[in-house]
């Protein structure tokens, strides 16, 4: 087989995801959204056990999930789908510090933050699975989808260590919010929340209010996040029921874990720095993949070694961040708004 051949456009991804377990997989995610907008259905502040509990269950769920995978499968796909389960909740971690960020700046009272992030959790959903069904027809037709996804991953880690060296931080003018202005010019946005609601009536005419804002705003951060989540997770497999699966399973908790980590989020004051070495490590492994197969004697990434990198930065970071913030009070510190 030749090294062209071995990327070449119309070969087929090899996929454990069956049309069952596809279909099983969807329904589940779709009952476990449901639930959430159930248990959201009225808003409330969310106390810590609450948090907590619900936590655990997004963890110990996925978790118990892969050990099925690597029982039923083998291990290399179990360890493919940890690796990349990882990964997601690494940069999901990321979404937080932007999410919080927003929650901030719209000044949204604490009983609807929770409807706001499931909104945002949704719409990832949604905007996830678009990307890895476009991420697996370029990589089935385009010669070079590695090399692209690969080309990403680093422009990303290149302007996150930019951006955390030289200590960039951006704050939030919603005025200055290009989808604020959109919907602004479309319609009039009244100055109070009216609990969950989206619109109410001002005069002869519906007008947005700030929740619908604040919503639409989440929504637009989750595009740019879309961007570089799907290639990092293809660079650790290429099996899009994989892929589909480590995203679901590490935006599901998001809502839950935002209230846990809300006050250490402030004191994670190098996750820029570890973000950025995990997306250029993936950008890397993914290269050498797109050049192994078309010279065979370039070395391949194995993803053991990768989680083992992945693991070890992420220890790394934590702890230094800890140590860099020791002696802190608890506070929200500024991040970036917008990547990009």
């Amino acid at each position: 087989m030749s090294g062209l051949s071995y990327l070449s456009a119309g070969s087929e991804l090899s996929s454990l995801g069956t049309p069952t377990l596809w279909v099983v997989t969807i329904v589940g995610v779709l009952l476990l959204l449901v639930l959430d907008f159930l248990v959201t259905r009225r808003p409330h502040e969310v106390s810590m056990r609450e948090a907590i509990g619900w936590s655990v269950f997004y963890i110990a769920l996925p978790l118990a999930f892969g050990a099925w995978l690597w029982a039923r499968y083998g291990s290399e796909q179990g360890v493919q789908y940890l690796t990349g389960y990882l990964v997601e909740k690494s940069l999901s971690v990321d979404n937080l510090f932007v999410f919080m960020l927003l929650l901030a700046a719209f000044a949204v009272p604490a009983v609807l933050a929770q409807r706001v992030l499931l909104y945002g959790i949704a719409g990832a959903l949604v905007l996830r699975a678009v990307f890895i069904a476009l991420g697996a027809a370029a990589l089935q037709t385009l010669d070079f989808a590695f090399l692209l996804f690969a080309i990403i991953l680093i422009a990303t880690a290149v302007k996150l260590l930019r951006d955390a060296l030289s200590g960039h931080q951006q704050e939030v003018d919603i005025n200055k919010m290009r989808s604020v202005k959109l919907l602004r010019r479309i319609m009039p946005v009244v100055d109070e929340y009216h609990s969950t609601r989206m619109t109410v009536r001002q005069g002869a005419r519906r007008a947005l209010t700030p929740f619908a804002l604040v919503v639409v705003a989440v929504l637009a951060t989750d595009v740019v996040f879309a961007v570089d989540s799907v290639p990092a997770v293809y660079g650790i497999t290429e099996d899009p029921y994989l892929v589909f699966a480590t995203n679901a399973f590490a935006l599901l908790g998001l809502r839950a874990l935002y209230f846990v980590l809300h006050a250490a989020l402030s004191r994670l004051v190098h996750l820029s720095y570890g973000l950025a070495i995990i997306l250029a490590f993936i950008g890397l492994k993914l290269g050498l993949h797109w050049a192994h197969g078309i010279w065979a004697s370039v070395p391949q990434i194995p993803t053991l070694a990768s989680l083992g990198v992945i693991i070890g930065v992420l220890v790394v970071v934590t702890l230094t961040s800890l140590r860099a913030t020791r002696g802190d009070l608890p506070a929200e510190r500024e991040v970036v708004a917008e990547r990009q």
